[in-house]
């Protein structure tokens, strides 16, 4: 009988900061008790790329469960198994380039060769929403969905406005190194301070931050080309003053819960439970709807002028847009799209 046995696998703080996986009697009681092979495991040496973190002070447990959250191993078991048999295996905390579907061995050796840490990051696009970047932490930074989820619903941590209700359109998009010691807390906190000084940079007091905030991100996701956002804040405003619905389809989807497209049905449009709603509800949405970037920023604290009030793109190759002041010339875009449309069945 075997009372117990304990087995650690620290990164050790400064120095070398590697992993250590030692004693042997105990890897070949383990290799004994578990085979040298096992059948929860993939074979070969994996498919597409993918990019995996290993964090400061991370045992040898979570890395296998990182490796099999990211769909680089089968079996976190299986390929932790095969690091209590590997005598002398270390390597250092950082994001390493594997590929998804690997044998365990195979995963194992690609950790262990230096050409495969690389630089990662978070790439944050603008119009990002916030669901997509919390996927990013944890595919890029190897923090566990629960972190992440958490820290998103700590919203009054980050120094945001009283009465923020979340972290979305708070997040500038950028690209952010991955640091191995860093918390999801920490992630946000870099990206929120990151907004903050773009809106300080383009003029914004803190008193109307929120406002513009939300005000960006509507036109990060309806506007098309550069040049087009300040024509497109200017719709948005002149619907504004004159009290009418902005009849945003992006502010609607986002409030269905979907955030990669524009598109909405007349049921979606109709429903006033919605609070995002902007056909039945007046003013602008609640909260933001993604996180907008420098253009669509300076957009609204730069509108265009004009009278516009409607505006639809005709062209879905070339992005070109055509603005009206009346609902008849727009009845007249809307037919020009749909023509467009018919020409390019490819795109229905």
């Amino acid at each position: 009988m075997v009372a117990g046995i304990v087995i650690v696998a620290l990164v050790l703080v400064g120095g070398v900061g590697a992993y250590a996986f030692a004693a042997p009697k105990v890897q070949q009681l383990v290799s004994a008790i578990g085979g040298s092979s096992e059948p929860d495991d993939y074979t070969g040496d994996g498919t597409s790329k993918v990019t995996i973190t290993i964090k400061q002070g991370d045992i040898g447990e979570d890395v296998a469960k990182t490796l099999q959250r990211s769909g680089v191993v089968k079996s976190s078991k299986v390929f932790y198994k095969l690091l209590l048999t590997s005598p002398d295996v270390s390597f250092q905390p950082g994001s390493y380039e594997l590929k998804k579907e690997m044998s365990s061995k195979a995963a194992l050796a690609a950790l262990k060769d230096s050409d495969n840490r690389v630089q990662a990051s978070i790439v944050i696009p603008e119009g990002t929403a916030l669901q997509d970047i919390e996927a990013g932490m944890v595919s890029k930074a190897g923090l566990s969905e629960a972190e992440v989820r958490a820290a998103a619903e700590d919203v009054q941590a980050y120094g945001l406005p009283a009465g923020t209700t979340t972290l979305e359109g708070w997040l500038f998009p950028a690209t952010y190194p991955i640091n191995p010691g860093w918390t999801a807390k920490q992630y946000f906190q870099s990206m929120v301070d990151t907004m903050k000084e773009h809106l300080a940079a383009a003029g914004v007091a803190e008193a109307d931050q929120e406002r513009v905030v939300v005000f960006a991100s509507l036109v990060q996701k309806e506007a098309g080309l550069a040049a087009d956002y300040p024509k497109v804040a200017r719709v948005f405003q002149n619907r504004l003053d004159v009290d009418m619905p902005l009849q945003s389809d992006a502010t609607v989807a986002y409030g269905t819960g979907n955030t990669h497209k524009v598109t909405t049905t007349d049921a979606e449009r109709a429903d006033a439970g919605n609070p995002y709603n902007t056909y039945v509800h007046k003013g602008l949405p609640p909260a933001p709807i993604s996180n907008p970037g420098d253009v669509a920023i300076k957009a609204v604290t730069n509108m265009a002028d004009g009278k516009w009030l409607y505006f639809v793109t005709v062209d879905l190759d070339s992005g070109e847009t055509v603005f009206s002041d009346t609902y008849a010339e727009h009845q007249v875009a809307v037919k020009q799209f749909q023509a467009w449309l018919r020409a390019h069945p490819e795109y229905q």
